[in-house]
């Protein structure tokens, strides 16, 4: 029965991952489309505050094994440095 709840929670928090991830979307393209500075502004407060809730919910997904991301290989993380660098 644990095992089946647990499955039930990880599904959950996947889904709720989900949601955020579109959430984040929908307020960053709202931001870029707004018409005056204050509501730009007040889109992109909205937007940090859902990007802080989206790393919450991917921490605790990672901490319970739910959500495993590799770790970059430094190589590949050099080559990227190379390319992008001087780009300002």
């Amino acid at each position: 029965m644990q095992n089946n709840a647990q499955m039930q929670d990880k599904e959950l928090m996947m889904d709720v991952l989900s949601s955020q991830k579109l959430m984040t979307g929908n307020y960053s393209t709202f931001a870029n489309e707004c018409a005056t500075k204050s509501i730009r502004d007040d889109m992109l407060n909205i937007l940090q505050d859902e990007h802080k809730i989206q790393a919450e919910i991917y921490g605790e997904m990672s901490e319970r094994g739910w959500y495993q991301t590799q770790p970059a290989e430094a190589k590949k993380i050099s080559q990227l440095k190379e390319k992008f660098g001087g780009q300002n």
